[in-house]
């Protein structure tokens, strides 16, 4: 397939490039990738941008998708180029600050709409390496994965397993404390290609622009860009993953199992003292990594099934994970069963929310109101309207 882009000579497209990739890193798990960089062509960076073209937040450059859509070809010709004459230069990333549970914030970088383009095709070829290699217990930013299948897997391998234990743990500022030559390191295990490496350490270089001041943070990859969550993702399943099925598992004596979204996740233990030595090494293994626990977050739970099959009630052991509390429950026919629900907190910050929208838009119209409110009610059930 060949595009003609305004201002230039057409470029052959290969649009089998990314599939070829893909069962490459199927067939040969143990491959290096060093000729990767060639694959970011016209097509590529064309087909990232209709990705990004719907983000509505701009950074330190202020150009919109609108405004360079208007060039589109010419534009995106000029930013291969420069790609491929090593002349491309990101920008700073632009942060932002959002509310958090608890009355904390986080902090949101927004990188430049050239470097989100860039990033999600680096972001492209890193994912069809990567997806091939990843566990299936890891669910987060992935293909044909999701939070659902996290939630459902999380519940079958309670019951079928039977745990009785709950490792429940977050990992403090994952985005923010990545260090910056362990990840070249990892990711040079699987790729590495000069061309990729290099874009990728000019992402991690490029500063920080908050407040009209510019910094450049030693550490850290900012969320909120395109290529962080494959970063984030291929660090985690160096320092926990890899580690859990090769160091972890088979020491341990009774069954046992983990699920990870990001940097939340959870493991499960048939037994307490599996899940007491667990509990004790993930703190030094993380901070091996530069990496700590969050300590309110991080907890030993009992989930035990309980014993009795007469009457109503509740187990007394529960866990939250992405949003759901998960505890046993009398099913209908009297038998225990792991059921879950919305967790406390997040029920009443969407409350909390809708009144306070509620309140500031008490003036318009009905119709624009009924119109708003229907679609955020559709967006929480579609999230948190599930059974159980």
């Amino acid at each position: 397939m060949d595009i003609q882009p305004q201002g230039g000579p057409p470029i052959l497209v290969n649009e089998s490039s990314l599939l070829k990739i893909r069962m490459l890193a199927e067939r040969e798990p143990n491959l290096m990738f060093t000729s990767l960089a060639h694959r970011i062509d016209f097509y590529l960076l064309k087909k990232c941008f209709r990705k990004v073209r719907r983000s509505r937040s701009s950074g330190v450059d202020k150009i919109t998708a609108k405004e360079y859509s208007k060039n589109l070809d010419e534009n995106l010709y000029n930013l291969h180029e420069r790609l491929r004459r090593g002349q491309y230069v990101p920008a700073p990333v632009r942060r932002v600050w959002i509310d958090k549970e608890g009355g904390k914030r986080r902090p949101i970088g927004i990188p430049a709409l050239e470097d989100k383009v860039v990033q999600g095709a680096v972001a492209e070829i890193l994912n069809e390496i990567y997806n091939s290699d990843f566990y299936d217990f890891s669910h987060a930013f992935r293909r044909g994965h999701s939070q659902h299948k996290a939630l459902h897997e999380l519940r079958e391998k309670c019951r079928t397993l039977k745990i009785g234990w709950i490792v429940s743990a977050d990992v403090t500022g994952l985005f923010d404390n990545i260090d910056h030559g362990l990840l070249r390191g990892i990711i040079k295990r699987r790729v590495n290609d000069k061309g990729i490496l290099r874009l990728v350490g000019k992402w991690l270089k490029a500063g920080v622009i908050e407040d009209g001041k510019l910094y450049y943070p030693g550490r850290g990859t900012p969320q909120g860009g395109v290529i962080s969550p494959v970063l984030s993702n291929v660090f985690l399943h160096h320092v926990l993953d890899e580690w859990y099925v090769k160091e972890v598992e088979p020491r341990m004596k009774g069954k046992c199992f983990i699920i990870r979204y990001a940097d939340d996740f959870i493991i499960g233990c048939e037994l307490e003292s599996d899940a007491r030595r667990i509990m004790d090494v993930l703190p030094k293994r993380f901070s091996r990594y530069g990496l700590e626990l969050h300590p309110e977050k991080t907890v030993l739970i009992p989930f035990m099934k309980p014993t009795s099959r007469v009457g109503g009630g509740k187990g007394k052991g529960t866990f939250d994970f992405l949003g759901f509390t998960f505890f046993w429950s009398k099913g209908l026919c009297g038998y225990w069963v792991i059921k879950k629900k919305t967790a406390g907190k997040r029920l009443r910050r969407f409350l909390k929310m809708m009144w306070q929208w509620c309140k500031e838009n008490r003036h318009d119209p009905i119709e624009e109101q009924y119109k708003t409110l229907c679609s955020k009610l559709r967006g929480y059930y579609q999230y948190h309207g599930v059974r159980s």
